[in-house]
Protein backbone atom coordinates (compact mmCIF):
# COMPACT_ATOMS: atom_id res chain seq x y z
CA UNK A 1 0.00 0.00 0.00
CA UNK A 2 1.20 3.23 -1.08
CA UNK A 3 0.47 4.80 2.34
CA UNK A 4 3.13 2.67 4.70
CA UNK A 5 5.80 3.89 2.33
CA UNK A 6 8.20 5.90 3.92
CA UNK A 7 11.51 7.62 2.93
CA UNK A 8 13.69 6.11 5.30
CA UNK A 9 16.43 8.54 6.85
CA UNK A 10 19.45 6.89 8.04
CA UNK A 11 20.15 6.45 12.30
CA UNK A 12 23.24 9.18 12.03
CA UNK A 13 20.46 12.16 10.99
CA UNK A 14 20.04 11.70 14.59
CA UNK A 15 23.40 13.41 15.30
CA UNK A 16 23.19 16.01 13.03
CA UNK A 17 19.79 17.11 14.80
CA UNK A 18 17.26 17.02 11.56
CA UNK A 19 13.97 17.10 11.26
CA UNK A 20 11.68 14.13 10.49
CA UNK A 21 9.53 14.54 8.31
CA UNK A 22 5.62 12.92 8.31
CA UNK A 23 6.53 10.83 5.02
CA UNK A 24 10.06 9.79 6.42
CA UNK A 25 11.18 7.84 9.03
CA UNK A 26 14.03 5.90 11.21
CA UNK A 27 14.83 2.18 10.98
CA UNK A 28 12.28 0.61 12.66
CA UNK A 29 14.25 -0.41 16.11
CA UNK A 30 14.29 3.60 16.52
CA UNK A 31 10.75 4.49 15.25
CA UNK A 32 9.87 1.61 17.70
CA UNK A 33 11.55 3.75 20.55
CA UNK A 34 9.70 6.72 19.66
CA UNK A 35 6.40 5.22 19.25
CA UNK A 36 6.66 3.52 23.12
CA UNK A 37 7.67 7.29 24.30
CA UNK A 38 4.01 8.19 22.46
CA UNK A 39 2.23 5.52 23.93
CA UNK A 40 3.51 6.73 27.30
CA UNK A 41 2.50 10.52 26.85
CA UNK A 42 -0.79 10.19 26.01
CA UNK A 43 -1.35 7.20 28.63
CA UNK A 44 -1.69 8.96 31.49
CA UNK A 45 -4.49 11.44 29.91
CA UNK A 46 -6.19 8.46 27.94
CA UNK A 47 -6.59 6.84 31.10
CA UNK A 48 -8.31 9.60 33.40
CA UNK A 49 -10.76 10.62 31.36
CA UNK A 50 -12.39 6.94 31.45
CA UNK A 51 -11.88 6.67 34.75
CA UNK A 52 -13.79 10.08 35.71
CA UNK A 53 -16.66 9.14 33.28
CA UNK A 54 -16.68 5.95 34.99
CA UNK A 55 -15.93 3.88 31.88
CA UNK A 56 -13.14 0.86 31.69
CA UNK A 57 -9.65 2.31 30.73
CA UNK A 58 -8.08 -0.90 29.27
CA UNK A 59 -11.23 -0.12 26.52
CA UNK A 60 -10.46 3.50 26.36
CA UNK A 61 -6.52 2.58 25.55
CA UNK A 62 -7.72 0.14 23.09
CA UNK A 63 -10.04 2.17 21.55
CA UNK A 64 -7.21 5.00 21.24
CA UNK A 65 -5.08 2.36 19.56
CA UNK A 66 -7.70 1.45 16.96
CA UNK A 67 -8.93 4.77 16.81
CA UNK A 68 -5.40 6.31 15.69
CA UNK A 69 -5.27 3.61 12.95
CA UNK A 70 -8.51 4.20 11.70
CA UNK A 71 -7.09 8.05 10.99
CA UNK A 72 -3.73 7.13 9.64
CA UNK A 73 -5.90 5.26 6.98
CA UNK A 74 -8.35 7.88 6.49
CA UNK A 75 -5.66 10.29 6.04
CA UNK A 76 -3.57 8.12 4.08
CA UNK A 77 -0.81 8.45 6.37
CA UNK A 78 -0.23 11.67 5.96
CA UNK A 79 -1.19 13.59 9.18
CA UNK A 80 0.99 12.46 12.58
CA UNK A 81 -1.56 12.38 14.98
CA UNK A 82 -2.60 10.28 17.89
CA UNK A 83 -6.15 9.80 18.77
CA UNK A 84 -6.85 9.45 22.91
CA UNK A 85 -9.52 9.85 24.81
CA UNK A 86 -11.28 13.69 24.90
CA UNK A 87 -11.87 15.72 28.14
CA UNK A 88 -14.43 17.54 26.12
CA UNK A 89 -17.19 15.12 26.85
CA UNK A 90 -16.51 14.45 30.81
CA UNK A 91 -18.87 17.22 31.83
CA UNK A 92 -22.08 16.66 28.91
CA UNK A 93 -21.34 12.48 30.19
CA UNK A 94 -21.72 13.04 33.94
CA UNK A 95 -24.76 14.77 33.34
CA UNK A 96 -26.27 12.79 30.79
CA UNK A 97 -25.89 9.75 33.01
CA UNK A 98 -25.95 11.25 36.39
CA UNK A 99 -23.03 9.71 37.37
CA UNK A 100 -22.08 10.08 40.80
CA UNK A 101 -18.43 10.14 40.63
CA UNK A 102 -17.35 6.39 41.64
CA UNK A 103 -17.05 2.85 40.43
CA UNK A 104 -18.38 2.24 37.01
CA UNK A 105 -21.04 4.04 35.36
CA UNK A 106 -24.30 2.48 35.46
CA UNK A 107 -25.91 4.20 32.29
CA UNK A 108 -22.77 4.14 30.43
CA UNK A 109 -25.25 2.89 27.47
CA UNK A 110 -26.78 6.42 27.30
CA UNK A 111 -23.56 8.33 26.99
CA UNK A 112 -22.28 6.15 24.41
CA UNK A 113 -25.33 6.58 22.17
CA UNK A 114 -24.43 10.54 22.79
CA UNK A 115 -20.80 10.08 21.76
CA UNK A 116 -21.62 8.04 18.36
CA UNK A 117 -24.09 10.64 17.53
CA UNK A 118 -21.46 12.79 18.24
CA UNK A 119 -19.03 11.35 15.88
CA UNK A 120 -21.69 11.24 13.36
CA UNK A 121 -21.48 14.63 13.09
CA UNK A 122 -18.27 15.61 13.31
CA UNK A 123 -17.61 12.90 10.33
CA UNK A 124 -20.54 14.88 8.31
CA UNK A 125 -18.37 18.56 9.04
CA UNK A 126 -15.13 16.50 7.85
CA UNK A 127 -16.97 15.52 4.41
CA UNK A 128 -17.76 19.46 4.21
CA UNK A 129 -14.25 20.44 4.74
CA UNK A 130 -13.09 18.19 2.51
CA UNK A 131 -16.18 19.14 -0.48
CA UNK A 132 -15.77 22.73 -0.05
CA UNK A 133 -11.84 22.76 0.86
CA UNK A 134 -10.08 25.24 3.22
CA UNK A 135 -9.38 28.39 2.09
CA UNK A 136 -12.16 29.87 4.87
CA UNK A 137 -9.52 28.44 7.09
CA UNK A 138 -6.55 30.74 5.94
CA UNK A 139 -9.00 33.51 5.76
CA UNK A 140 -10.51 33.25 9.53
CA UNK A 141 -7.12 31.64 11.00
CA UNK A 142 -4.33 33.99 10.03
CA UNK A 143 -0.73 33.13 12.32
CA UNK A 144 -2.03 35.25 15.19
CA UNK A 145 -5.20 33.60 15.49
CA UNK A 146 -3.22 29.99 14.82
CA UNK A 147 -0.50 30.48 17.19
CA UNK A 148 -2.62 31.74 20.07
CA UNK A 149 -5.02 28.98 20.26
CA UNK A 150 -1.87 26.54 19.99
CA UNK A 151 -0.42 28.36 22.84
CA UNK A 152 -3.78 28.49 24.50
CA UNK A 153 -3.72 24.54 24.42
CA UNK A 154 -0.40 24.19 26.25
CA UNK A 155 -1.49 27.01 28.90
CA UNK A 156 -5.05 25.49 29.10
CA UNK A 157 -3.54 21.78 30.39
CA UNK A 158 -1.16 23.39 32.96
CA UNK A 159 -3.19 23.66 35.76
CA UNK A 160 -3.30 19.17 35.09
CA UNK A 161 0.26 18.48 36.41
CA UNK A 162 0.44 21.84 39.10
CA UNK A 163 -2.62 21.36 40.76
CA UNK A 164 -3.77 17.45 40.94
CA UNK A 165 -0.30 15.60 40.22
CA UNK A 166 1.43 16.35 43.38
CA UNK A 167 -0.50 15.98 46.93
CA UNK A 168 1.86 17.11 49.12
CA UNK A 169 5.62 19.18 49.23
CA UNK A 170 7.72 16.32 48.36
CA UNK A 171 5.89 14.81 45.72
CA UNK A 172 5.67 18.94 44.05
CA UNK A 173 9.85 18.53 44.55
CA UNK A 174 10.01 15.01 42.49
CA UNK A 175 8.06 17.08 39.71
CA UNK A 176 10.65 19.09 39.74
CA UNK A 177 12.89 17.06 39.53
CA UNK A 178 11.21 15.32 36.93
CA UNK A 179 11.63 17.91 34.74
CA UNK A 180 14.99 18.94 35.54
CA UNK A 181 16.01 15.13 34.67
CA UNK A 182 13.93 15.97 31.19
CA UNK A 183 15.80 19.05 30.50
CA UNK A 184 19.55 17.60 31.55
CA UNK A 185 18.69 14.71 28.81
CA UNK A 186 16.99 17.55 26.57
CA UNK A 187 20.43 19.50 26.51
CA UNK A 188 23.84 17.51 27.58
CA UNK A 189 22.78 14.33 25.26
CA UNK A 190 22.97 13.52 21.49
CA UNK A 191 21.89 11.61 18.98
CA UNK A 192 18.88 9.12 19.50
CA UNK A 193 19.07 9.67 23.51
CA UNK A 194 18.34 13.19 23.18
CA UNK A 195 15.23 12.64 20.95
CA UNK A 196 14.04 10.25 23.45
CA UNK A 197 14.35 12.92 26.44
CA UNK A 198 10.57 12.33 27.38
CA UNK A 199 11.54 8.32 28.19
CA UNK A 200 14.58 9.12 29.54
CA UNK A 201 13.84 11.10 31.56
CA UNK A 202 10.69 9.57 32.94
CA UNK A 203 12.95 6.44 33.46
CA UNK A 204 15.68 8.37 35.64
CA UNK A 205 12.80 10.18 37.82
CA UNK A 206 11.12 6.87 38.03
CA UNK A 207 14.28 5.31 39.59
CA UNK A 208 15.05 8.06 41.66
CA UNK A 209 11.72 8.29 43.13
CA UNK A 210 12.01 4.59 43.95
CA UNK A 211 15.09 5.28 45.73
CA UNK A 212 13.83 7.93 47.95
CA UNK A 213 10.31 6.50 48.76
CA UNK A 214 10.76 2.59 48.73
CA UNK A 215 14.11 2.71 49.67
CA UNK A 216 14.89 5.83 51.90
CA UNK A 217 10.67 5.84 52.93
CA UNK A 218 10.50 9.58 52.39
CA UNK A 219 6.68 9.62 50.46
CA UNK A 220 4.32 7.06 48.67
CA UNK A 221 6.27 3.94 47.63
CA UNK A 222 6.24 2.77 44.47
CA UNK A 223 3.44 -0.67 44.49
CA UNK A 224 4.04 -3.14 42.12
CA UNK A 225 1.46 -5.57 43.24
CA UNK A 226 -0.60 -4.65 40.72
CA UNK A 227 1.74 -5.61 38.11
CA UNK A 228 2.60 -8.95 39.57
CA UNK A 229 -1.15 -9.95 40.30
CA UNK A 230 -2.57 -8.63 36.90
CA UNK A 231 -2.86 -11.51 33.98
CA UNK A 232 -0.63 -10.58 30.70
CA UNK A 233 -3.90 -11.20 28.40
CA UNK A 234 -7.40 -10.54 28.80
CA UNK A 235 -10.58 -8.74 26.94
CA UNK A 236 -11.59 -5.41 28.45
CA UNK A 237 -15.63 -4.64 29.64
CA UNK A 238 -17.21 -3.78 26.36
CA UNK A 239 -20.74 -2.13 26.67
CA UNK A 240 -23.31 -1.47 23.86
CA UNK A 241 -24.75 1.82 23.06
CA UNK A 242 -28.60 2.96 24.17
CA UNK A 243 -30.11 5.65 21.75
CA UNK A 244 -31.88 8.41 24.02
CA UNK A 245 -32.56 11.95 22.76
CA UNK A 246 -32.46 14.03 25.41
CA UNK A 247 -28.66 12.70 25.89
CA UNK A 248 -27.29 12.72 22.53
CA UNK A 249 -28.55 16.70 22.14
CA UNK A 250 -27.02 17.42 25.22
CA UNK A 251 -23.37 15.36 23.76
CA UNK A 252 -23.61 16.33 20.40
CA UNK A 253 -22.63 20.12 20.91
CA UNK A 254 -19.16 18.53 21.87
CA UNK A 255 -18.15 18.45 18.29
CA UNK A 256 -18.11 21.99 18.29
CA UNK A 257 -14.78 21.61 20.82
CA UNK A 258 -13.21 18.72 18.60
CA UNK A 259 -13.27 21.08 15.45
CA UNK A 260 -11.75 23.59 17.52
CA UNK A 261 -8.87 21.09 18.84
CA UNK A 262 -8.24 18.89 15.75
CA UNK A 263 -7.62 22.66 13.88
CA UNK A 264 -5.47 23.97 16.39
CA UNK A 265 -3.54 20.59 16.14
CA UNK A 266 -2.97 20.52 12.74
CA UNK A 267 -2.41 24.04 12.07
CA UNK A 268 0.73 23.12 15.00
CA UNK A 269 1.87 20.07 13.36
CA UNK A 270 1.95 22.23 9.95
CA UNK A 271 4.08 25.04 11.54
CA UNK A 272 6.32 22.78 13.13
CA UNK A 273 7.45 20.46 10.02
CA UNK A 274 6.67 23.20 7.66
CA UNK A 275 4.52 20.71 5.25
CA UNK A 276 0.90 22.17 4.73
CA UNK A 277 -1.79 19.56 5.92
CA UNK A 278 -4.59 22.07 5.23
CA UNK A 279 -5.55 19.70 2.28
CA UNK A 280 -5.66 16.46 4.65
CA UNK A 281 -7.93 18.82 6.92
CA UNK A 282 -11.28 17.63 6.03
CA UNK A 283 -9.63 13.69 6.03
CA UNK A 284 -8.45 14.54 9.67
CA UNK A 285 -11.95 15.55 10.88
CA UNK A 286 -13.35 12.73 9.13
CA UNK A 287 -10.88 10.46 10.81
CA UNK A 288 -11.56 11.50 14.30
CA UNK A 289 -15.13 11.04 13.60
CA UNK A 290 -15.13 7.67 12.49
CA UNK A 291 -12.87 6.54 15.41
CA UNK A 292 -15.22 8.14 17.76
CA UNK A 293 -17.97 6.31 16.35
CA UNK A 294 -15.70 3.05 16.33
CA UNK A 295 -14.97 4.08 19.97
CA UNK A 296 -18.43 4.18 21.19
CA UNK A 297 -20.20 1.37 19.68
CA UNK A 298 -17.61 -0.51 22.10
CA UNK A 299 -17.84 1.29 25.08
CA UNK A 300 -14.70 3.80 24.87
CA UNK A 301 -14.98 7.94 25.01
CA UNK A 302 -14.93 9.86 22.29
CA UNK A 303 -11.75 10.55 21.18
CA UNK A 304 -9.61 13.49 19.90
CA UNK A 305 -5.95 14.40 18.30
CA UNK A 306 -3.54 14.81 21.74
CA UNK A 307 -1.77 17.94 22.37
CA UNK A 308 0.20 15.68 24.69
CA UNK A 309 1.54 13.40 21.53
CA UNK A 310 2.40 16.92 19.29
CA UNK A 311 4.37 18.15 22.62
CA UNK A 312 6.60 14.84 21.87
CA UNK A 313 6.98 15.73 18.06
CA UNK A 314 8.05 19.79 19.70
CA UNK A 315 10.76 18.40 21.68
CA UNK A 316 11.59 15.24 20.01
CA UNK A 317 11.84 17.11 16.26
CA UNK A 318 10.22 13.44 14.53
CA UNK A 319 6.98 13.76 12.78
CA UNK A 320 7.29 10.75 11.01
CA UNK A 321 3.70 9.13 10.62
CA UNK A 322 5.28 5.37 11.00
CA UNK A 323 5.70 6.14 14.93
CA UNK A 324 2.13 6.75 15.19
CA UNK A 325 1.29 3.27 13.44
CA UNK A 326 3.65 1.81 15.70
CA UNK A 327 2.50 3.72 19.20
CA UNK A 328 -1.43 2.54 17.53
CA UNK A 329 -0.34 -1.25 17.71
CA UNK A 330 1.42 -0.79 20.74
CA UNK A 331 -1.58 0.48 22.31
CA UNK A 332 -3.93 -2.27 20.97
CA UNK A 333 -1.63 -4.73 22.75
CA UNK A 334 -1.96 -2.57 25.75
CA UNK A 335 -5.91 -2.73 25.33
CA UNK A 336 -5.28 -6.57 25.64
CA UNK A 337 -3.32 -6.81 28.25
CA UNK A 338 -3.81 -6.18 32.30
CA UNK A 339 -0.44 -6.15 32.89
CA UNK A 340 0.98 -4.38 30.99
CA UNK A 341 -1.79 -1.51 31.96
CA UNK A 342 -0.68 -2.40 35.50
CA UNK A 343 2.61 -1.36 34.50
CA UNK A 344 2.08 2.29 33.19
CA UNK A 345 -0.64 2.95 35.94
CA UNK A 346 2.25 1.82 38.48
CA UNK A 347 4.32 5.20 37.24
CA UNK A 348 4.37 7.52 40.11
CA UNK A 349 1.99 10.45 39.58
CA UNK A 350 4.37 13.15 40.49
CA UNK A 351 7.00 12.03 37.62
CA UNK A 352 4.15 12.07 35.51
CA UNK A 353 2.97 15.27 36.34
CA UNK A 354 6.58 16.34 36.09
CA UNK A 355 6.73 15.08 32.28
CA UNK A 356 3.64 16.84 31.57
CA UNK A 357 4.80 20.55 32.67
CA UNK A 358 7.51 19.74 29.98
CA UNK A 359 5.21 18.36 27.50
CA UNK A 360 2.62 21.13 28.07
CA UNK A 361 4.99 23.53 28.17
CA UNK A 362 6.36 22.86 24.83
CA UNK A 363 3.14 22.74 23.33
CA UNK A 364 2.60 26.62 24.30
CA UNK A 365 6.29 27.26 23.17
CA UNK A 366 4.67 26.28 19.75
CA UNK A 367 2.20 28.92 19.52
CA UNK A 368 4.80 31.87 20.07
CA UNK A 369 6.86 29.83 17.41
CA UNK A 370 4.14 29.95 14.62
CA UNK A 371 3.86 33.91 15.54
CA UNK A 372 8.19 34.65 15.22
CA UNK A 373 8.79 32.14 12.09
CA UNK A 374 5.20 34.36 10.15
CA UNK A 375 6.59 37.83 11.93
CA UNK A 376 3.47 38.61 13.17
CA UNK A 377 3.49 42.08 13.67
CA UNK A 378 2.37 43.12 17.42
CA UNK A 379 2.75 47.03 16.46
CA UNK A 380 -0.60 46.40 15.17
CA UNK A 381 -3.12 46.60 18.07
CA UNK A 382 -5.57 43.86 15.80
CA UNK A 383 -3.05 41.33 16.43
CA UNK A 384 -1.93 42.91 19.77
CA UNK A 385 -5.60 42.38 21.14
CA UNK A 386 -6.59 38.99 19.46
CA UNK A 387 -3.29 37.50 21.03
CA UNK A 388 -4.01 38.67 24.25
CA UNK A 389 -7.59 38.33 24.97
CA UNK A 390 -7.43 34.83 23.13
CA UNK A 391 -4.64 33.70 25.72
CA UNK A 392 -6.53 34.80 28.73
CA UNK A 393 -10.10 32.83 27.55
CA UNK A 394 -8.02 29.85 27.20
CA UNK A 395 -6.29 29.94 30.25
CA UNK A 396 -8.53 31.27 33.07
CA UNK A 397 -10.79 28.57 31.50
CA UNK A 398 -13.84 31.30 29.91
CA UNK A 399 -16.67 29.71 29.79
CA UNK A 400 -20.34 30.30 28.17
CA UNK A 401 -22.86 27.95 28.60
CA UNK A 402 -25.93 27.43 26.14
CA UNK A 403 -28.65 25.79 27.91
CA UNK A 404 -26.94 22.57 29.50
CA UNK A 405 -24.03 22.77 26.92
CA UNK A 406 -21.08 24.87 28.42
CA UNK A 407 -18.41 25.92 25.68
CA UNK A 408 -15.30 26.75 27.99
CA UNK A 409 -11.10 26.88 28.10
CA UNK A 410 -9.58 26.05 24.72
CA UNK A 411 -13.65 26.36 23.06
CA UNK A 412 -14.27 29.88 23.36
CA UNK A 413 -10.39 30.78 23.08
CA UNK A 414 -10.41 29.41 19.48
CA UNK A 415 -13.85 30.42 18.20
CA UNK A 416 -13.46 33.61 20.46
CA UNK A 417 -10.10 34.37 18.51
CA UNK A 418 -11.71 33.47 15.15
CA UNK A 419 -14.53 35.85 15.58
CA UNK A 420 -12.25 38.46 17.03
CA UNK A 421 -9.98 38.80 14.28
CA UNK A 422 -13.04 38.92 11.54
CA UNK A 423 -14.48 41.83 13.50
CA UNK A 424 -11.62 43.78 13.82
CA UNK A 425 -10.43 42.76 10.05
CA UNK A 426 -13.29 43.79 8.53
CA UNK A 427 -11.79 47.01 7.57
CA UNK A 428 -9.52 45.09 5.46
Amino acid sequence: MALLQWNERPAQVLQGGGVIGPDERLPWAQTGLMGIQHVIAMFGATVLAPILMGFDPNVAVLMSGIGTLIFFLITGGKVPSYLGSSFAFIGVVIAATAYAGKGPNANIGVALGGIIACGLVYTLVGVAVHLVGTGWIERFMPPVVTGAVVAVIGLNLAGIPIKNMAANNFEAWMQALTFVCVALVAVFTSGMLQRLLILVGLIIASLLYALLTNGMGLGKPIDVSGIANAAWFGLPQFHAPVFSAPAMLLIVPVVIILVAENLGHIKAVTAMTGKNLDQYMGRAFIGDGVATMVSGAVGGTGVTTYAENIGVMAATRIYSTAVFLVAALLAVLLGFSPKFGALIQAIPLPVMGGVSIVVFGLIAIAGAKIWVDNRVDFSQNKNLIVAAITLILGTGEFTLKFGDFALGGIGTATFGAIVLYAALNRGK
